[in-house]
C-alpha cells in the first residue's frame, strides 16, 4: 500500500521509518507521474511489510521539494536509515525500478 505524505508528517513517515522507504516525489498535471504511479502502486503490494511506498504531491508540499531540490518529477528518492541512498528521475521501465527497489533490500 502506499502512503500520501506531506511536509508535516515527512519525517515521522519516511526519515525516522524502520524500513527503508521509495517516496515518489509527483503532481496531478505530470504525464510520466501517471505513468510511474501504478508501478510504484504494484511495487508497494510485492514489498509489503519489507519496504514501505509513500507519494508526495509536490503542488501541495513545497517544503520537502525545496529540501530534497526536486526540480524534475518524477522523482523516486530511495531512503534507508534516514539518508538518500538512490533516486530515479523520469518515466523509467518497470525494470529498471525493480532493480533499483531491490538495491534498498
Amino acid at each position: 500500500m502506499t502512503i500520501e505524505i506531506n511536509d508535516g508528517n515527512f519525517d515521522q513517515e519516511v526519515l525516522k521509518s524502520t524500513l527503508p522507504v521509495v517516496v515518489d516525489f509527483w503532481a496531478p498535471w505530470c504525464g510520466p507521474c501517471r505513468m510511474v504511479g501504478p508501478m510504484v502502486d504494484k511495487l508497494s503490494e510485492e514489498y509489503k511489510g519489507k519496504l514501505k511506498f509513500c507519494k508526495i504531491n509536490m503542488d501541495e508540499n513545497h517544503g520537502m521539494a525545496t529540501k530534497y531540490q526536486v526540480r524534475s518529477i518524477p522523482l523516486l528518492l530511495f531512503f534507508k536509515g534516514g539518508e538518500v541512498v538512490d533516486q530515479s528521475l523520469g518515466a523509467v521501465p518497470e525494470n529498471a525500478l525493480r532493480i533499483k527497489v531491490k538495491g534498498l533490500l
